[in-house]
């Protein structure tokens, strides 16, 4: 829960994240290669999430192989 007086479309946003196990994370990474990534993504019409999220889904499978 937020500290401090949370808007109720706080709330409810965190309330629907958590219910679909949805977490936010955070890395450094360099500034050319994001924005080339975020230029790519809008050129295919697809946000960066999706695309994290299926390489992330790919990754993790072929690791399992070893």
């Amino acid at each position: 829960m937020p500290i401090g007086k949370p808007s109720k479309q706080t709330i409810a946003t965190e309330k629907y994240a958590k219910k679909v196990g949805l977490i936010s994370k955070s890395y450094k990474l360099k500034k050319e290669l994001t924005e080339d990534f975020a230029e790519a993504c809008a050129k295919r019409n697809t946000s960066a999430a999706a695309v994290l999220t299926e390489f992330m889904e790919k990754f993790v499978a072929e690791t399992e192989n070893l």
